[in-house]
């Protein structure tokens, strides 16, 4: 009696990717890892013990409490409180809806404009391109907190200021990836199939050349997310960026930095270690998918 032999199930690409992916266990604990955080920071109101910018919860006896005391009411601050009485751990969770708005807002509205003039520059070629890329140099040249700072001095604090100057100094890097990639599309068969049918040029930019040329953009608009929330954690820090209305990661470890030297380490501790452990977790990640996404990157 023969034995049934069982069809061989087919290997799609989504199946290849997910093998490649999960197969380096710290790219897979990292995005663990920014899953969770991304959770915390949807569901703040929901899971925080306290809303910390709600004046009515707040009593100014809290303050600078330990990790671990507990309030008058009986509610444990398990990270302690800083100098105003606000839970660390409720300030950290809040923290993170702000840092990942403007890291993932910003790194979305960079790339789109990047990724459109890039694309625009390697299509048309000639005094265009001339004209975007000197445009990108002269952007690169120039330190990205320094133009932050400068474009912040003159629209003041905000986070849609914020997250308007972290788009303003990081649009040219997609913009040179952009380029790199539609370089090599460019002289593709299916695109002078397209020439040749007389698609209206957007069509071909957008429908054609832009879906061969996302691996490096998500690739590049991975790292760039934990770029922006570094930006934004430094201009807060340094008083630029968003208000104290609106906390961030930055902003918490700018509150504590004066009682550091006093022993009330965990104002500015905590925050700290979240926003390292996020930054690390998305760089995992944006690291294994170049490697992924162009095998020629593999080490």
């Amino acid at each position: 009696m023969s034995a049934t032999v069982l069809p061989r199930r087919e290997e799609t690409p989504f199946r290849r990717f997910v093998a490649e992916f999960s197969s380096n266990w710290l790219a897979v604990g990292g995005l663990v890892v920014v899953v969770i955080v991304a959770l915390l920071a949807v569901a703040a109101p929901w899971i925080a013990p306290q809303n910390p910018y709600d004046l009515a919860q707040l009593d100014i006896m809290d303050g600078r409490l330990a990790p671990g005391a507990k309030s008058a009411d009986g509610l444990t601050f398990w990270l302690g409180t800083d100098d105003q009485g606000r839970d660390m751990l409720s300030g950290i969770i809040y923290g993170l809806r702000i840092s990942l708005g403007v890291g993932v807002g910003s790194a979305l509205i960079a790339g789109v404009i990047g990724s459109a003039l890039g694309l625009a520059a390697a299509y048309f070629g000639g005094r265009i391109e001339t004209a975007i890329m000197r445009l990108v140099d002269l952007q690169l040249s120039f330190p990205a907190i320094l133009v932050a700072l400068m474009i912040l001095a003159v629209l003041g604090k905000g986070v849609l200021n914020v997250m308007l100057a972290i788009t303003l100094v990081e649009w040219a890097r997609y913009a040179r990836t952009a380029r790199g990639a539609a370089l090599v599309e460019r002289r593709r068969e299916y695109i002078e199939a397209a020439e040749c049918l007389a698609l209206p040029r957007w069509r071909l930019l957008f429908r054609h050349l832009l879906p061969n040329c996302m691996p490096p953009l998500i690739v590049i608009g991975t790292i760039q997310i934990a770029r922006a929330i570094t930006l934004e954690a430094t201009l807060s820090f340094l008083g630029l960026g968003v208000p104290i209305t609106e906390p961030s990661l930055g902003l918490l470890i700018a509150n504590g930095y004066q009682y550091m030297l006093s022993g009330k380490y965990w104002i500015s501790f905590y925050p700290g270690i979240a926003l390292l452990v996020t930054i690390v977790a998305i760089n995992l990640v944006g690291d294994h998918l170049r490697d992924v996404l162009n095998p020629r990157l593999k080490r």
